[in-house]
């Protein structure tokens, strides 16, 4: 029995890791979940469910649940979110965490020798260096969430790494794919939102729309498999049908296909390399008219150059890049800025904070704290 604990049980990835939990009772059970401010979620979720440990972000809203759910413990805050992530019974991590806030629970988790299944992109984008010489130091498994580095593993099955020529990651386009460059100028939060293919949460669909998400996706890759980044190409594929490829060096290229769903990936991420069943939509191949594959325009996408740039060069380049955008997709959101504000505001932290090539973890959030206050702060009076 696989016993799991999930960071972020609220949101897209942590809602559907419960259903596979369910769905397969007899191989994994969840001792724990931590939910931010989805407080009427959690009230209806523990009606029907209870846990070792169950962590809110506010004291406010720990106090309240303690007295509605007398029987359940409760913790908040970020020590309480650690003490989760280190839960003695606990063997794996689920981190579906948005954001920066993910990178130090994962930590400690992987120092306190637990699995981690991974879909907190920051965790790898902003220390992948730190994180996986931390894997292999206490030598534990991190495997991917995302559907595209999932794809990825599947298809290394039983071949090695030195026979790879390539790593093709596949992107939808996000949802502006078929706008130009002018009509991004007025486009809405509403419109932003509106994924052609996937329901996921506010900001990863933001991300998607910059192309921001998919430049993470390749430095996770970068530091997943141990390849450089001239190794590691990305193609839109609107339908969102193949997940990502892997060429070898006979030509012979592996895909991972199956309709959107990320339950697979999840699934994977728990209990592979073997095969579980799993309810849900089927690929059919009678209906499947045509697949289309385009090259990523980066003058259409001018975030995604811009990051990989940044992430080649190392240092505190990641950590100012994303906290930027952290920040920019919040004003976004929060209708402060405009969507094409978002790359202004990256471009401009990244040429305006000076380099450092090593950075501790605690430099890291305090660098991570203070861009986002800058930002935040800048534009607050803006309607």
């Amino acid at each position: 029995m696989k016993k799991i604990v999930i960071l972020g049980a609220s949101g897209s990835i942590g809602v559907q890791t419960l259903d596979v939990i369910a769905q397969h009772s007899d191989k994994l059970v969840c001792l724990g979940i931590s939910v931010g401010q989805n407080i009427d979620w959690l009230k209806k979720h523990l009606i029907h469910h209870s846990y070792k440990l169950v962590v809110v972000k506010n004291q406010k809203d720990r106090d309240e649940l303690s007295q509605l759910f007398p029987l359940q413990e409760f913790d908040y805050g970020d020590n309480g979110l650690l003490k989760l992530a280190i839960l003695d019974e606990a063997d794996t991590v689920v981190n579906a965490l948005v954001g920066f806030a993910g990178l130090v629970p994962t930590l400690k988790a992987i120092e306190k020798g637990k699995d981690i299944a991974l879909a907190n992109k920051e965790t790898l984008v902003v220390a992948g260096k730190l994180v996986m010489d931390t894997v292999k130091q206490y030598k534990v498994n991190l495997r991917p969430i995302d559907s595209e580095h999932s794809a990825i593993l599947q298809a290394l099955q039983g071949n090695s790494l030195d026979e790879v020529s390539r790593i093709i990651v596949t992107a939808s386009g996000g949802s502006f794919r078929d706008k130009t460059r002018e009509e991004l100028k007025n486009v809405s939060v509403k419109d932003a939102l509106r994924h052609p293919n996937w329901s996921m949460g506010q900001k990863i669909t933001i991300d998607s729309a910059t192309l921001v998400n998919k430049a993470f996706e390749v430095i996770e890759a970068h530091w997943l498999f141990n390849l450089p980044y001239e190794k590691i190409e990305v193609v839109i594929h609107k339908e969102s049908i193949i997940h990502s490829m892997v060429e070898y060096f006979d030509g012979s290229i592996m895909a991972q296909l199956g309709s959107p769903d990320m339950r697979v990936p999840i699934q994977y991420a728990l209990c592979g390399p073997s095969r579980l069943p799993l309810s849900g939509q089927r690929l059919n191949f009678n209906i499947l008219s045509q697949l289309n594959f385009k090259p990523l325009d980066e003058s259409f996408y001018p975030c995604f150059p811009m990051i990989i740039k940044a992430a080649q060069k190392g240092g505190n380049q990641m950590v100012i890049v994303n906290a930027a955008n952290e920040a920019a997709v919040q004003l976004f959101l929060n209708e402060k800025i405009r969507f094409l504000q978002i790359e202004e505001i990256i471009k401009e932290c990244l040429e305006s904070i000076p380099y450092k090539e090593i950075m501790s973890i605690e430099e890291m959030v305090q660098l991570d704290h203070a861009i986002k206050q800058s930002v935040l702060n800048r534009y607050k009076e803006t309607v």
